[in-house]
């Protein structure tokens, strides 16, 4: 009998790339296992199966360099990596070992290798229930097991991890090697950077020796714990459970801090641990993640950017356009006086534009200008407003301050303290609040969102631009979330409030990085005597980005279609409060729309719909950015989902079931948390 020991290694993992050809003591992981595999009696053949992917070729060229044979096959299949290996080399059985477990035992591997021939076995592991160290897993499977596997396996899962369609077949004989004592629960393979750190430093301990036994490593653990304390947070198995998403979300928080570079999208805002996290396309409502699943998007739609949908063809070819011809120049792109001149015919009480690439560049923008035309520092804010010093400044002396504007518990650290009283916050509805500010505080500029989760009350508005009027301050209305969302242009003119300056940004671009301000000619020409100013503001692909999308809007209507499909969303989560006995409260625009059910449960509820609206291929937490690509059925495949949700829900309300039973993990975040 024949017996090859494929090894399963590439240069591209997720969580740890290049890691099997890290080095310990000057030698690279993946060949100190296949030293310490060539020590077994029963192997005649110790050979790489790896992808073909060019990026693995230095793997490929110093396993071979070794005096080892490659066999190189298809990416995602690892199956058929392992049957067509398995066939080049006239294997009659195979051993399977994976690259990132050096600590693999050659004697341990001959035992199990002795009990699949003692007992005439198909199948044989040390790992079915695991008892050894994770990292020392060993399989071995006939050629025959293995051939007709590679015929019937179903599934990405099935295929990548080769042998579950043959442990779960009640056809074949298997053999299982236990140990005395359970031992599942120590990690010695390498998957993260501190797995790899406590392999170095047992290699360190028996240098020069590399073929120590498995068992004095564990007699090390004892004697010297120290050793293995890195990563003892770590679960064994976790990488086979979790997505390539999830995986990279655990390298990304290591190397950039809070992991992304935006709050909103963390993953443990959304469903921790479980959230794919990444996405390599999405076109209309619908989104892949890394491992090729659909989804329908029914959440926040690139944060509100695309109002027409992922890919809306039309802007696409526009600005593949603008790409061919160039992107940046010494010479302005004429595409920004177009989008300039688009903005001001769209809202007549304004005359000039600045553009930017994002909100809050947009919004610090627009207060440098407001303050240099009004010769005043004070500001009264309602709202949010981004992340920049002018803004975070309002919670100096109290983090609360910013509490009902969007975001709880926001710190102030790194805000110079010199800035502490330079903003007042006030709430909206609450027209008292505003006047307190403005007796008691010389204020120049008032700026606030239009309307976010609630409507103008008592003329609010109106009575906000009177009090603007009245004291010679400047208005800022800022609409970098509600423009084109419930008309064409601004919220406000929906209001018949207008203001002496605006600021768009999200949905101008469907996606593509533009942001505006817009004003009257006398508060916009102050911009002059102040200094503004960036290159990346003079790219062409966000003017030209606007300007279709804007065509696309005014030809669609487009405001009207998610304005309507948010009214019909508001309705159905009312009814559906009403029929489980739910205290759902319905707020937003509709087009923004959002629910809470009133409970001191409501964040488990929350991280409870996500979780089982992912299991049916559904991005949804509690909110809705409504899109003209969200169709009935869409809509309809949603509530059908969030039906038996709510009717779970409401059994755990009436203390028949415990929420914190049905969680597979952490509750999602609220707010602002430190993540690395």
């Amino acid at each position: 009998m024949k017996i090859v020991a494929i090894v399963r290694a590439r240069m591209g993992s997720t969580r740890l790339p290049n890691k099997v050809m890290m080095k310990i003591n000057s030698v690279p992981m993946i060949e100190l296992l296949f030293n310490r595999l060539s020590k077994s009696v029963n192997i005649n053949q110790v050979v790489l199966a790896t992808s073909n992917n060019e990026n693995n070729q230095p793997l490929v060229e110093h396993i071979k360099s070794l005096g080892y044979e490659v066999f190189s096959g298809d990416e995602n299949n690892v199956l058929d990596r392992y049957f067509h290996a398995a066939k080049l080399f006239e294997a009659d059985a195979i051993v399977r070992i994976t690259g990132d477990c050096p600590l693999v035992d050659s004697m341990l591997v001959d035992e199990v290798i002795n009990g699949f021939i003692d007992t005439n076995s198909d199948y044989a592991s040390n790992r079915e229930p695991p008892t050894y160290p994770d990292g020392l897993d060993v399989e071995v499977v006939s050629i025959e097991a293995l051939e007709e596997a590679h015929k019937k396996a179903k599934g990405d899962f099935q295929r990548e991890h080769v042998t579950p369609y043959i442990i779960n077949s009640v056809t074949y004989k298997n053999f299982y090697l236990k140990n005395s004592e359970d031992l599942s629960a120590e990690r010695w393979t390498v998957d993260e950077p501190e797995d790899f750190n406590v392999v170095q430093n047992i290699f360190n301990f028996f240098h020069p020796t590399i073929d120590f036994s498995w068992k004095k490593v564990m007699q090390l653990r004892r004697s010297n714990p120290e050793v293995f304390t890195e990563n003892r947070h770590l679960v064994r198995n976790e990488g086979s459970s979790m997505g390539k998403g999830q995986k990279l979300w655990t390298r990304a928080k290591r190397v950039i801090p809070g992991g992304n570079m935006l709050l909103s999208k963390r993953s443990e805002m959304f469903l921790p641990n479980q959230w794919p996290s990444y996405f390599q396309k999405a076109k209309g409502c619908r989104v892949w993640d890394l491992d090729g699943r659909e989804y329908t998007d029914m959440s926040i739609m690139g944060i509100g950017t695309n109002i027409l949908g992922y890919g809306n063809d039309e802007v696409d070819e526009a600005v593949l356009s603008a790409v061919k011809n160039g992107n940046m120049s010494t010479f302005n792109c004429p595409e920004e006086v177009y989008l300039a001149e688009k903005l001001v015919e769209l809202h007549p009480w304004a005359d000039m534009v600045r553009l930017a690439r994002t909100g809050g560049e947009a919004n610090a923008m627009a207060i440098r200008i407001a303050r240099a035309a009004s010769g005043k520092d004070k500001v009264a804010i309602c709202g949010y407003h981004g992340w920049h010093d002018w803004y975070l400044s309002a919670n100096l002396g109290d983090d609360n301050n910013l509490a009902g504007h969007l975001l709880p518990g926001l710190s102030s650290k790194g805000v110079p303290k010199d800035l502490k009283g330079s903003v007042a916050p006030f709430n909206y509805n609450r027209i008292d609040e505003l006047e307190g500010i403005i007796k008691n505080h010389d204020v120049g500029v008032i700026k606030m969102e239009v309307s976010r989760n609630e409507e103008s009350k008592d003329d609010f508005l109106t009575k906000v631009r009177k009090i603007a009027n009245d004291n010679n301050i400047i208005l800022i209305f800022d609409e970098c979330t509600s423009g084109f969302r419930q008309s064409n242009g601004g919220l406000h003119k929906v209001y018949g409030v207008e203001p002496d300056m605006a600021v768009f940004g999200k949905a101008l671009g469907n996606g593509y990085a533009i942001t505006a301000v817009i004003g009257k000619r006398e508060v916009m020409d102050v911009a002059q005597s102040t200094f503004i100013s960036s290159t990346f503001w003079t790219e062409r692909i966000g003017p030209t980005a606007a300007l279709k999308t804007l065509e696309v809007m005014e030809k669609t209507r487009s405001w009207e279609l998610i304005t309507n499909i948010g009214k019909e969303i508001g309705e159905q989560w009312k009814k559906l409060g009403e029929k489980y006995q739910l205290p759902v409260k319905v707020s937003g625009l509709p087009s923004m729309i959002g629910f809470v059910i009133q409970s001191d449960d409501w964040l488990k509820y929350k991280t409870y719909i996500t979780q089982e609206m992912l299991k049916n291929n559904i991005l949804a937490s509690n909110v809705i950015y409504v899109c003209t690509e969200h169709g009935q059925q869409e809509i309809d495949n949603y509530f059908q989902v969030l039906e038996l949700i709510f009717k779970v829900i409401s059994i755990c309300e009436n203390d028949d079931l415990s929420i914190d039973d049905l969680l597979e993990g952490p509750v999602c975040h609220s707010g602002f948390k430190r993540l690395n």
